[in-house]
């Protein structure tokens, strides 16, 4: 392949200079998510002042780090608060917050540098869930795969609760009545909740009922703005998107300021947020899972806006099944078997594609 790369290089460069040629522009789909720099461009973003903090680095002060030291006290990377006896923060990127930086980025499978670079605070900035990564009652747990020495990235909260009751173990839930959002019609976000209720169904030995009665449901769901009475307020639009309570807690909540989408063809809104895959992301954190490291998988902590990420990966399933075991009608190995399947089908189109290109260009540099 190295040989290869200068070989085509040259190739084209010659078939450039024979003949007349038009460039394609690449335009970014409508649907494609937004980047963190991008919602800031917008006006949009509760952690969009963090941008100015780009390629800070320990030995640094900058205005603004002690507000980031705050982000990252509270989804758990380092201490904070000073009802717990901490200093306030401040501007200056010391040890403590490049270690800070270091856990973060090895939690979110990110380029361990110790620096604020960009991929590291597109993250930081990107819409998130409100439960902590590393801290808040959670704990990290990493096992190996069943399958033989992958390391699942799944963790849980801290003690590992789970739901608990006699067999068959049925969950009822409800839609909350009036912390609703007015533009999504209830029968709508119904359907949403009963599809992301039954990803989870499908792989576990848990059944999920709908039930009228909200007060009485095991899991409660509702949309609510700024403070609404669980002590973790919420901060508008593409911040906090929402949160929920492990085991047996049963709340979960959505902010009511984000612009929620159920279908991404027909939503123009860029800073329109996907609402069946926050459902599964928060379901998992009702049924016991805390947040993984996998990027891929519906438990990782940030989503981007008209990102839909709401099918369940070997990840997820492995963390939740670790919790109450497999659903007898459901086989995981299926799933191991696409995966390979599409590396190899993936794998043997660009060999074939390459050999394609090289053939082309061959021809097309022979003299006329």
């Amino acid at each position: 392949m190295s040989r290869l790369c200068p070989l085509v290089l040259v190739l084209l460069l010659l078939l450039l200079l024979r003949r007349p040629f038009h460039v394609a522009c690449l335009h970014v789909a409508a649907d494609a998510p937004l980047t963190a720099t991008e919602q800031r461009q917008d006006g949009a973003g509760a952690w969009r002042s963090f941008q100015q903090l780009l390629d800070a680095r320990r030995g640094s002060r900058v205005t603004g780090l002690a507000d980031l030291k705050r982000y990252l006290a509270r989804f758990g990377y380092m201490p904070g608060g000073a009802a717990a006896g901490h200093d306030p923060p401040t501007d200056a990127f010391d040890a403590h917050m490049e270690a800070a930086v270091r856990r973060y980025q090895s939690a979110l499978s990110l380029p361990v540098t110790g620096q604020l670079d960009s991929a590291t605070l597109d993250r930081i900035m990107a819409p998130r869930c409100g439960v902590g990564d590393n801290g808040h009652g959670v704990t990290a747990s990493v096992s190996l795969s069943a399958t033989g020495g992958a390391v699942s990235r799944f963790t849980f909260f801290k003690g590992e609760p789970r739901w608990t009751q006699p067999d068959p173990l049925v969950l009822t839930y409800a839609i909350s009545p009036t912390a609703t959002v007015d533009y999504l019609p209830p029968e709508t976000v119904r359907a949403v909740f009963r599809r992301a209720f039954a990803r989870w169904a499908q792989v576990i030995p848990v059944g999920f009922a709908e039930t009228d009665d909200y007060d009485a449901a095991d899991v409660r769901v509702g949309f609510y703005r700024g403070g609404h009475g669980d002590g973790i307020p919420f901060d508008g639009p593409l911040g906090v998107l929402g949160h929920a309570f492990s085991p047996r807690n049963g709340r979960l909540h959505l902010d009511a300021a984000e612009q929620w989408a159920v279908d991404m063809d027909a939503e123009t809104a860029r800073s329109a947020v996907d609402l069946e895959s926050v459902a599964t992301h928060e379901i998992g954190h009702v049924l016991g899972l805390g947040h993984s490291s996998s990027p891929k998988a519906v438990m990782y902590p940030s989503l981007s806006p008209r990102q839909k990420k709401a099918e369940l990966t070997v990840d997820d399933i492995e963390g939740v099944q670790w919790l109450y075991g497999p659903n007898p009608g459901f086989s995981l190995s299926s799933l191991y078997q696409q995966d390979t399947s599409m590396a190899t089908g993936t794998s043997s189109w660009l060999a074939g594609s390459a050999n394609l290109v090289c053939a082309v260009l061959v021809i097309l540099v022979t003299p006329l």
